[in-house]
């Protein structure tokens, strides 16, 4: 049926061919983009592994052995009361003044046109 309509139409079958074939690889391309921005972070996190091995450190983002969980939930408190306070509280309340100015160079329509009549 859609072959049919597309044959009868001023469509031809190379235009929409065409327009599959973009669509295939726009899509295709933004699914390889997706693909590897999901898997950058895994591959930067693996590098940075080996590297800490090598030196003989211990990975970046394991937890200490010598830190218990008390410490760290007030370490956690601690950090979110003070991003807490570094905000201002506001009122909320908007005062808006309205000022009535009948002229206005700005608007002035006089400067925007040239007189060319007076010229000598």
């Amino acid at each position: 049926m859609v072959l049919q309509y597309i044959l009868l139409s001023n469509i031809s079958l190379e235009s929409v061919v065409i327009a599959i074939t973009g669509y295939l690889i726009v899509f295709t391309a933004l699914v390889l983009l997706f693909w590897l921005f999901s898997l950058m972070p895994k591959v930067l996190n693996m590098r940075r592994t080996k590297m800490s091995l090598r030196r003989g450190e211990s990975p970046p983002g394991a937890l200490q052995d010598g830190m218990s969980g008390e410490e760290t939930a007030a370490i956690a408190m601690a950090l979110h009361l003070y991003l807490g306070e570094l905000h201002d509280e506001e009122s909320g309340v908007l005062t808006i003044k309205r000022i009535s100015k009948s002229y206005s160079p700005w608007s002035s329509k006089i400067y925007a046109v040239r007189n060319q009549f007076n010229r000598n």
